[in-house]
């Protein structure tokens, strides 16, 4: 029997920072007819408010190091004010949104991010069995579509700052075995440039050995760099189709499903 199709959406600051792309983007969410799901980053929300209360922030390779007093900052915005937001405006597109953290349900279980080099602080990693499929697909077969914050915990009390990139990753590898999954990477460029000055260099396809060559000449921002290894880990475990594709152009991939780049193993 054909699995049913449903799509893991991830979005970023990019299209969450800006209140008019965001409303056209979920306007085309919201009209996609199969089951899906919505994991958002921060946007830039969370650094300003920590600006304004003198709570340094420090990042290393574009990832936030997570104090205390960051953890309140970044549950209140991305758990709160930002799902809260994009869940009312799903609301007004007809589509039935729930908003959720990984602790609602203990639907995302993390562990604490292990010391080496750097302490990240309260930073929680995640994996396919950190995922409480049983009640996920009950809220998808209820027709609820889920929209998920980059907030976890690990059931006993303590909340996590988790990489959304790897939520929407676990998401979809843990809902594999039982639907043809597609896993969509929505940012603000045109999918994987092989020159990163020059938008219309776009990989149609990128594998394990391209991607070494590109990372190698350091021909990858930082920023798409944690995508990338998570789309890899996505495919790797039997997610059958994960792209990187730009935002405004969710409705053209939908209906032709060719657009961006799609990882290949």
């Amino acid at each position: 029997m054909e699995k049913e199709k449903i799509y893991v959406i991830k979005i970023g600051g990019s299209l969450i920072d800006n209140e008019e792309n965001l409303s056209k983007f979920l306007a085309v969410f919201a009209g996609i007819k199969s089951k899906k799901i919505l994991v958002h980053g921060g946007g830039k929300l969370a650094t300003e408010m920590a600006k304004n209360l003198n709570i340094p922030q420090e990042l290393n390779n574009g990832r936030r190091i997570t104090s205390k007093e960051t953890l309140d900052i970044v549950t209140m915005v991305y758990a709160g004010k930002i799902n809260k937001n994009i869940v009312a405006k799903l609301q007004s597109f007809q589509c039935n949104a729930i908003g959720l953290s990984g602790a609602d349900g203990n639907l995302i279980k993390a562990e604490k991010r292990a010391i080496s080099d750097i302490d990240y602080g309260f930073v929680g990693d995640v994996q396919a069995e950190s995922v409480n499929v049983e009640l996920l697909e009950n809220l998808l077969n209820l027709n609820l579509v889920p929209v998920f914050s980059a907030i976890t915990h690990d059931q006993r009390g303590q909340l996590f700052n988790t990489n959304a990139d790897s939520i929407a990753s676990v998401l979809a590898q843990a809902l594999s075995e039982n639907y043809n999954v597609e896993l969509l990477y929505c940012f603000d460029r045109n999918g994987v440039l092989e020159n990163a000055e020059d938008s219309t260099s776009v990989l149609k396809n990128l594998n394990i050995e391209k991607y070494e060559e590109l990372k190698a000449a350091q021909k990858l921002t930082e920023g798409i760099l944690p995508k990338l290894k998570n789309a890899f880990l996505a495919k790797e475990n039997q997610v059958a189709k994960v792209f990187l594709l730009n935002e405004s152009n969710l409705h053209n991939h939908i209906n032709q499903e060719n657009d961006g780049t799609e990882i290949k193993i």
